[in-house]
C-alpha cells in the first residue's frame, strides 16, 4: 500500500436501531470491507452511549480489518440514530475514545438525516425525505442544514410507515364500530394479521416496540389502495405530509434536487404516485431524483471527503460536527 492510501484509511458506520453497519476503505480504493452488528447501540440517561459504542465497533473494526488488511484508520464518521437530540455524550467523548484506539485524528459526527442526504444526493443542493418507521425531511443550500418533522410517532413522523399503519388501523375500528369513515376491507386485513380488532389496543399499547408493529400494517394499507377508497386516502394524506416536510426544507434558489430514501418507498407507485403530485404541486421548481445509495453510503462518501480534505458539506453543532486531533 502507498504512503497515500496508508494516510487516508477511513471507517464509515452508520448506527441505527437495527444495530451497526461498517466499511473500512481508502480513499484511492474506495471501500474494502463491509460488517454488520446486529445489535443497537444503548441509550441512557446520557444519551446514546459512547461506551457501549465502542464495545460494539471495536470487534466489528477487527473483524473488518482482517478482510481488509492493514488500513490505518486515519478518519472515521458515524451517521447516528438520535444523534441531533441524544448526542451529547457521544460528540464528547467518542473522538477520544477513537483517538486511543486506533490512533484516529480526523471524526465526524452525522445525524442520520445528514448520512441519508448525502447517501441519496450527495453534496449538491436540494432535500431529501428520508422515511421508514417514521419520517424526516432535511435540506440544504450548503451554507447550513435545515430539518423537519423526525419528532417520533406520538408527537410527529408525519406520513411515516407508523403514522400510515396507525391510520389504517383507525379505519379498521371504525369500520368495526360502524362509524363513518371505515373500511372493511381494512378491517379484514386487520384481523388477518393481529386478530380480533377489540383486543388490538391491549396487544399493542404496552408494546416496547410499538412504533414497528404499526408500520408493519403500512404494507397492507398500501395492498388495499388500489381499490379502497379509504386505503387511497390514507396515503395520499401521508404524501401531503412528506411534501409539507420537504417544502419546509428545501432551498429556493437555484435548482435544487429531491430525493425519497429509506424502507417505506418499497410499498412503491400507490404512494409515489400520490407523492410526486404533491411535489410537483408544493415544489414545481424541484426535481425529484434517484437516491443515489443509503445512509451508509452517504458516511462513505463523507469519510472519502474528509480523508482527502474536500468536505463541502456544513458543519453544524448537532447535524454534523468535525473534530481535528493535534498532529494533522
Amino acid at each position: 500500500m502507498t504512503g497515500a492510501a496508508e494516510g487516508s484509511g477511513f471507517l464509515a458506520v452508520d448506527s441505527g436501531g437495527s444495530g451497526l453497519r461498517a466499511v473500512v476503505g481508502t480513499a484511492e480504493r474506495g471501500p474494502l470491507a463491509r460488517r454488520e452488528a446486529g445489535e443497537p447501540v444503548r441509550t441512557g440517561e446520557r444519551g446514546i452511549d459512547p461506551e457501549d459504542f465502542m464495545a460494539r465497533l471495536v470487534p466489528l473494526v477487527r473483524a473488518l480489518t482482517a478482510e481488509a488488511g492493514a488500513v490505518p484508520l486515519g478518519t472515521v464518521v458515524v451517521g447516528a440514530a438520535g444523534l441531533a437530540s441524544l448526542g451529547d455524550g457521544l460528540r464528547a467523548e467518542l473522538p477520544g475514545a477513537l483517538a486511543r484506539e486506533w490512533g484516529v485524528r480526523r471524526v465526524a459526527l452525522a445525524a442520520d438525516a445528514v448520512t441519508a442526504y448525502v447517501g441519496a444526493l450527495g453534496p449538491r443542493p436540494g432535500a431529501v425525505i428520508a422515511a421508514g418507521t417514521g419520517l424526516i425531511a432535511i435540506g440544504t443550500d450548503l451554507t447550513g442544514w435545515r430539518r423537519a418533522d423526525g419528532w417520533g410517532h406520538l408527537l410527529g413522523d408525519c406520513g411515516g410507515g407508523a403514522w400510515i399503519g396507525r391510520a389504517g388501523l383507525e379505519a379498521a375500528l371504525r369500520a368495526h364500530d360502524g362509524r363513518e369513515g371505515g373500511s372493511a376491507r381494512l378491517l379484514t386485513c386487520a384481523e388477518e394479521v393481529f386478530g380480533p380488532v377489540a383486543g388490538l389496543p391491549g396487544a399493542l399499547y404496552p408494546r416496547p416496540d410499538r412504533p414497528a408493529v404499526l408500520a408493519s400494517f403500512a404494507p397492507r394499507v398500501a395492498a388495499c389502495a388500489d381499490e379502497d377508497p379509504v386505503a387511497a386516502g390514507i396515503l395520499r394524506a401521508a404524501a401531503r405530509h412528506m411534501a409539507d416536510s420537504a417544502a419546509a426544507v428545501c432551498p429556493s434558489g437555484g435548482e435544487p434536487c429531491i430525493a425519497v430514501t429509506g424502507g417505506l418507498f418499497k410499498l412503491g407507485d400507490p404512494l409515489l404516485g400520490p407523492l410526486d403530485k404533491e411535489l410537483e404541486r408544493r415544489l414545481p421548481q424541484v426535481r425529484r431524483v434517484p437516491a443515489e445509495g443509503d445512509p451508509l453510503h452517504g458516511s462513505v462518501r463523507i469519510a472519502t471527503e474528509l480523508s482527502i480534505g474536500s468536505l463541502t458539506l456544513p458543519s453544524d453543532g448537532t447535524m454534523l460536527s468535525v473534530t481535528t486531533r493535534p498532529g494533522d
